[in-house]
């Protein structure tokens, strides 16, 4: 496992920790067939709840941090490993995000599949609001509405994050340590554009009512180094 990684000249030593970052998210029910056919390369199946497949969509604002300053958007889908007890975490599907530093250390380092976009959060009546536009285009917008305090330490967790990159499926420790959270069912909302992620999100069922949404306040996290978990027949 690698102590340190250089990018654009400068030393990223792991793990990677983000001092001081807020976040919105909300979690949907979606259509499993969908969520097979966007997992079919990387080995891992949906994780399914009530017949249905688990899709989250979130944005952060990472204000202090080893990777800077930046806007980030997720899309990501519940996956465990077939077979394997214990696996189940958050496959990373899009990660749009607006510095270049930081879009290159996530392709490098963990296999993210970070790109630059433009992204913006914003505060909106009783809620925040993130938009994200590639090339002009708009992708995706999400609204959280606020929600009700949450006990302290709510929404954290230690999740694997999966990654599938140039053949190679990659799993990355993540922790989280979450304050000021609030939350409730529903209470969020989804504009589409035309864009191919957008006609993705329509095919798992989405723009439809959040299962629940949550906004966190003041949010740490530290990233380890990624391990291969698998390498498939592209990456041979």
């Amino acid at each position: 496992m690698a102590e340190a990684h250089t990018i654009q000249g400068e030393h990223v030593r792991m793990p990677v920790r983000i001092r001081q970052a807020d976040a919105c998210s909300a979690l949907f029910a979606a259509d499993v067939a969908a969520a097979r056919g966007i997992l079919a390369a990387t080995g891992l199946e949906p994780v399914t709840v009530f017949g249905r497949a688990v899709v989250s969509l979130a944005f952060v604002r990472y204000v202090d941090g080893d990777l800077g300053p930046y806007h980030e958007f997720a899309f990501s889908l519940m996956a465990r490993q077939p077979g394997r007890k214990g696996s189940t975490g958050a496959y990373i599907h899009w990660l749009p995000v607006n510095q270049s530093f930081t879009c290159e250390a996530g392709q490098s380092i963990w296999g993210f599949p970070k790109l630059m976009a433009d992204i913006d959060i914003t505060p909106v009546r009783g809620g925040k609001r993130c938009a994200v536009r590639v090339d002009g285009q708009l992708v995706v917008a999400l609204r959280i509405a606020d929600g009700l305090p949450m006990p302290g330490g709510a929404g954290g967790a230690s999740i694997d994050a999966y990654t599938y990159r140039d053949g190679l499926l990659r799993r990355t420790p993540w922790v989280m340590n979450p304050a000021r959270v609030r939350g409730r069912p529903g209470g969020a909302r989804v504009e589409l554009g035309d864009h191919p992620v957008a006609e993705q999100l329509r095919s798992l069922g989405l723009p439809r009512t959040a299962l629940f949404s949550s906004g966190i306040g003041a949010l740490r996290m530290t990233f380890d180094d990624a391990t291969t978990v698998l390498q498939t027949r592209e990456g041979r």
